[in-house]
């Protein structure tokens, strides 16, 4: 029987370059998907110009795409997170800033809610997956350091979008912050590609 490490050994975990990326990364990108989702409402009845019930059905949208976009990565993030990440991160990039562009035209509204919410939980749930691999060693707090990075993401993501809703872009200001966020999270991946997509077992920066 394999004894457990101690808690201040799997604490110590976290100071480990490659959890710490990704673990910012994935809170880069819940922060991201909850600045756009949580300030959709306006959105959808203001800027498109739709009735209130529209909301749900963005909303239900949004929560179908999140589901495929978890069944699609569940098979892929982890023998190819590369392919979910180096694809899904650019487009997250794209599709935000294009949801703020057309976010007056409904159709194009309804289908990018639908597509960002398909790209967020795949690229988010990869990244967990990453931060599970890459928290082998702490077993019984790793997935306490994967929904930590998930909550701090959540929060801060909509306190930051709120901060834009009173300026010149109103409503579409959180659309833009989620847009911003992921360009964050790139700048970090991209120069460190092969940290964020080591396998198990890979000794990158370790």
């Amino acid at each position: 029987m394999t004894e457990e490490p101690p808690l201040r050994a799997e604490l110590a975990q976290l100071g480990g370059p490659r959890l710490l990326v990704v673990v910012l990364l994935g809170a880069l990108v819940n922060a991201a998907t909850f600045a756009g989702i949580t300030f959709l409402a306006p959105v959808v009845t203001g800027t498109a110009g739709l009735g209130e019930l529209w909301i749900s059905v963005a909303l239900v949208l949004f929560g179908v795409g999140s589901f495929i976009g978890v069944t699609v990565a569940g098979r892929l993030s982890d023998q190819r997170p590369d392919l979910v990440l180096t694809t899904g991160g650019p487009l997250l990039l794209i599709g935000w800033p294009a949801l703020a562009v057309l976010a007056d035209r409904p159709v194009a509204l309804l289908v990018l809610v639908f597509l960002q919410g398909a790209l967020s939980f795949a690229v988010g749930s990869t990244l967990i997956t990453r931060i599970l691999y890459e928290a082998a060693g702490a077993p019984t707090m790793a997935g306490s350091y994967a929904t930590a990075a998930l909550n701090i993401g959540a929060a801060v993501g909509p306190l930051i979008a709120a901060t834009t809703l009173t300026t010149a872009v109103g409503d579409l200001g959180p659309l833009w912050v989620s847009g911003l966020l992921i360009a964050v999270g790139l700048l970090i991946a991209v120069p460190l590609r092969t940290v964020v997509m080591a396998g198990r077992g890979s000794e990158v920066l370790r």
